[in-house]
C-alpha cells in the first residue's frame, strides 16, 4: 500500500503546480445535499455515492467528487473569468473488499471562461505536462461530435432524446440504435403488449390489470402506452444515417487522421460540422502548447462510461497496468453550468488527478 504521506506530498506538489497556473484555491463541503447534486453525477456515480438522512437538511452524501459542488459554487456567486484548484478526499462505494479505494485524495484544476475557446488544451496540456515523467498513455474523445450526431437523425424527438439520454450506456445505446434502424428484431414481449394496446383502450386494460400498485397513476401509464403506440408507427432511421453512427461508435486514430475523416462524413451528416469545427480548433490549440497530435490517439466513444455531465472533449492519462482506474481525467461540461446556473451558463472545462496513483507510479512506500 502506498504510504499516506507520499500521497499527501503528491497532492500538494500537483496543487501547488495547479496554483502556479493562475488557479485560485477552492474549498467545498465533503457532506453535500444529494437530492439535487445526485442526478448530475449519472448512474455509475449514484450507485456508488455514500448517501445518509440529516434530520435538518434531508438526504446529503458524502462528497463523490469536486466538480459538481465547485461549479454550483461558481455559479452562485463565483467571477469570470476563474480558474480554481482544489485539493481533498472523495468518497465512492466499491463492491468487494479487493476493490479501488473508498476514500482517497483527488487534485483538480477546473477553468470558467467565455473567452478561452482553447481551454480543452490549456487543461489538457497543463496535466499532461505536470505529469509527464510518468510516461502515461494519452487518451482523448469528444462526447459532442456524437451527441451532435443523434441530434441530426431525421427521427422523432422522442427516439433522439432516448438515445442522447442512454449515451454514457453504451450497451443500452447500441440496443436501441438497432431497433430504431431497423436492425433488430422486437422482443416478443414487446410486440406482445403493442397487440393488446392496439385492440383494447390503455384505461381498459388498466381496469383489467387490478388495483395500481407503485408511483405511476392511471394517467400516467396511458400516455407511457399512447408513446409507446406512437413510437411504433415511427419509421426506422435511415440505413445511411444509422450506418454513420455506427460509424461514429467505432472511429479509433490519431487525432488528426480521425479529423479528416470526420470531415469526410460531415456532408452526410451536416449537424456534426459544428463539432468538427470545435475539434479543429481544439487541435489547433494543443499543438501551439505543445501535444503531438500527429499521434494523439482519439476514439470517438470515449468517457461514454465515465461521469455523465461531460458534453464535449474528455480525456484521461493511462498508466501502462489496466486495471489501475485512470491517473488523471477530465473533459468539457458546458451544459452542466447551465443546469446549475438558474439560467446562466459558461462555457467550463476541467480535469482531476489520482495523487495515491501518482505516488505509486513514482515509488512512494
Amino acid at each position: 500500500m502506498t504510504d499516506r504521506a507520499a500521497i499527501r506530498l503528491e497532492a500538494e506538489r500537483l496543487f501547488a503546480a495547479f496554483l502556479s497556473a493562475g488557479a485560485v484555491p477552492v474549498e467545498t463541503d465533503i457532506l453535500q445535499p444529494a437530492e439535487v447534486l445526485l442526478d448530475l453525477y449519472g448512474e455509475d456515480i449514484r450507485a456508488r455515492a455514500y448517501v445518509t438522512a440529516d434530520p435538518l437538511m434531508g438526504e446529503m452524501m458524502l462528497r463523490p467528487d469536486f466538480t459538481v459542488p465547485v461549479v454550483q459554487a461558481h455559479m452562485a456567486d463565483g467571477a469570470e473569468p476563474a480558474r480554481y484548484a482544489y485539493m481533498g478526499e472523495v468518497f465512492r462505494r466499491q463492491e468487494s473488499l479487493d476493490a479501488r479505494a473508498r476514500e482517497y485524495l483527488q487534485v483538480g484544476f477546473e477553468v470558467f471562461d467565455r473567452a478561452a475557446p482553447e481551454a480543452d488544451a490549456e487543461v489538457f496540456a497543463l496535466i499532461s505536462d505536470t505529469l509527464a515523467d510518468l510516461n502515461l498513455r494519452p487518451a482523448t474523445g469528444d462526447i459532442g461530435i456524437l451527441m451532435a450526431a443523434v441530434r441530426g437523425l431525421s427521427t422523432s424527438e422522442r427516439r433522439k432524446a432516448a438515445l442522447l439520454r442512454h449515451i454514457w450506456r453504451p450497451k443500452r445505446f447500441r440496443a436501441l440504435l438497432d431497433r430504431f434502424a431497423g436492425r433488430a428484431p422486437q422482443a416478443a414481449a414487446r410486440a406482445s403488449l403493442l397487440e393488446r394496446l392496439a385492440s383494447d383502450a390503455a384505461p381498459a386494460l388498466i381496469v383489467q390489470a387490478g388495483p395500481l400498485v407503485g408511483l405511476r397513476s392511471a394517467e400516467d401509464i396511458a400516455e407511457r402506452a399512447a408513446a409507446l403506440l406512437e413510437d411504433a408507427k415511427t419509421p426506422p432511421i435511415a440505413a445511411t444515417e444509422a450506418a454513420l453512427i455506427y460509424d461514429l461508435l467505432t472511429l479509433q486514430a490519431p487525432a488528426n487522421a480521425a479529423l479528416a475523416h470526420l470531415r469526410g462524413i460531415a456532408p452526410m451528416l451536416p449537424a456534426i460540422e459544428p463539432a468538427i469545427s470545435a475539434f479543429a480548433a481544439r487541435l489547433d490549440a494543443l499543438k501551439a502548447r505543445g501535444v503531438d497530435v500527429e499521434h494523439l490517439p482519439f476514439e470517438a466513444s470515449h468517457g461514454r462510461t465515465t461521469l455523465e455531465y461531460y458534453d464535449g472533449f474528455v480525456f484521461s492519462l493511462l498508466a501502462g497496468d489496466p486495471h489501475l482506474p485512470p491517473v488523471a481525467s477530465g473533459g468539457r461540461y458546458d451544459a452542466l453550468t447551465a443546469v446549475l446556473g438558474q439560467g446562466r451558463s459558461i462555457p467550463a472545462v476541467g480535469g482531476i488527478v489520482r495523487p495515491e496513483l501518482v505516488a505509486r507510479l513514482r515509488g512512494g512506500a
